[in-house]
């Protein structure tokens, strides 16, 4: 199967086009026939052909699209653009474009899109800045973003840039999966665990049935119109409670269930001390997850959605900005949204009206210490016969975090000694050194 199908034939539309109306600049006459777009065909299954048909591009967005890729597939295509005015000895302003200071290539602008498709007609150039609109298609479906220009310049003189998820599927063919950097600060959450090793009280889990169930049926949910406009698009969770006691697993484990992207996101780092910088970042985060159904799991939630103070000061107005504008995204996010906290009583409570659930993870009691250190070390070591799990679970009480810790401290313990056996005094050393991290005396 031809894996460049549909984008090489409209690739080569586009050159088509470009040859006829630089023709045109030049007083030379083509068939209009050479504009008709390639037909789609069921065989045509490559991630551009995808892109095409779920979001219903028609002819027009398909060449704007095809135009902004151009640069990053067949540059050369570009250089026909290059056709000087023989009156000015400049390219024809009709033509837009910029040259990269990278590459020194032609790239096209939102002026280049236009007189390709419109040419010199106006009610239809008009038509064509509708599509470059920030509601538009191309737009909504990130696909397409138009390169910033100051105050006063023409909108239109904007380069075309294909987004980094449409450049990963067309270069790639393969799904985005966005890396932690400073423009997309949000990391995917993996884990090799499964739902039997989380430990939970019994009415935690009751308590995630509703999230369950959302998950489940929320495609249905949104057939019902009737239903579905007395309340919001999404789900909005808090989980709060001390750390370490399985708030990222269990949304790392809900993402697994049901085969979805759980992108993690530490508010308590990507607040910047740069006006305008942490809304900013925000906004790359969600225009990429909106049409993903990935879970954003917000971490240390009370860094922005903590109790408000007074605006005294420039800097307090622009916090509430910020807080005001993830506040709106949150709430018209169309996914799953698990917020986390480690105390509830640090969330302003008019914030916590917006949630559907709010569930507490509490410090596991003696029972579920108990299953905590039967499941880590089963399989794993043999325990020095001295070893009372119960009674530890019962004398310390440790998070499922520090307890998986004790479990790496007392293997690489076992493994220098070359043994493959868990001593007692290896065991308590790895409780003491856990408890010494949250200031308590073992």
């Amino acid at each position: 199967m031809d894996s460049t199908g549909l984008l090489r034939r409209d690739i080569d539309w586009v050159r088509q086009v470009i040859g006829f109306r630089t023709d045109q600049l030049e007083n030379k006459q083509l068939s209009q026939k050479e504009l008709d777009p390639p037909e789609i065909s069921s065989s045509d299954r490559d991630n551009y052909a995808t892109m095409v048909t779920e979001h219903s591009l028609n002819p027009s967005e398909r060449l704007i699209l095809t135009l902004s890729v151009l640069p990053y597939v067949a540059s050369e295509y570009l250089d026909n653009l290059c056709v000087k005015n023989p009156v000015t000895g400049s390219i024809f302003t009709e033509l837009g474009g910029r040259f990269s200071d990278a590459s020194s290539g032609f790239i096209p602008t939102g002026d280049t899109a236009v007189y390709l498709i419109a040419g010199s007609d106006l009610a239809v150039r008009l038509q064509v800045q509708m599509l470059l609109d920030k509601d538009g298609r191309l737009f909504a479906g990130n696909l397409l973003k138009l390169d910033q220009v100051s105050i006063g310049t023409p909108p239109m003189t904007a380069r075309l840039i294909p987004t980094e998820e449409c450049l990963h599927k067309i270069l790639f063919q393969k799904n985005y999966r966005p890396d932690y950097a400073p423009h997309f600060p949000a990391k995917l959450l993996q884990t090799r665990l499964t739902w039997d090793d989380l430990v939970l009280p019994y009415d935690i889990y009751e308590s995630l049935d509703e999230l369950d169930a959302w998950l489940d049926h929320h495609d249905k949910l949104e057939q019902m119109p009737e239903v579905n406009k007395k309340f919001k698009r999404g789900y909005r969770a808090l989980f709060y409670g001390p750390p370490g006691t399985g708030k990222t697993l269990t949304a790392s484990l809900m993402g697994n269930k049901y085969a979805l992207d759980v992108y993690h996101i530490d508010l308590s780092m990507l607040v910047s001390k740069y006006i305008g910088e942490t809304e900013k970042n925000l906004k790359h985060i969600f225009d990429i997850a909106e049409n993903k159904q990935w879970i954003l799991f917000f971490d240390e939630a009370d860094a922005i959605f903590g109790k408000r103070t007074q605006t005294q000061s420039s800097n307090d107005r622009y916090a509430n900005q910020e807080v005001s504008y993830l506040l709106q995204r949150v709430e018209d996010y169309p996914g799953l949204i698990v917020l986390a906290s480690n105390l509830k009583s640090n969330m302003d409570k008019a914030f916590l009206r917006r949630f559907q659930s709010i569930i507490y993870f509490p410090m596991p009691g003696p029972e579920e210490r108990y299953e905590l250190w039967q499941k880590a070390f089963a399989d794993v070591l043999q325990l020095e016969s001295t070893i009372n799990l119960r009674k530890i679970s019962k004398d310390y009480e440790l998070s499922g975090a520090a307890i998986g810790n004790i479990l790496r401290y007392c293997t690489l313990m076992a493994l220098k000694r070359s043994s493959p056996e868990v001593k007692e005094q290896d065991l308590l050393n790895g409780i003491r050194r856990e408890m010494s991290k949250e200031g308590k005396v073992s």
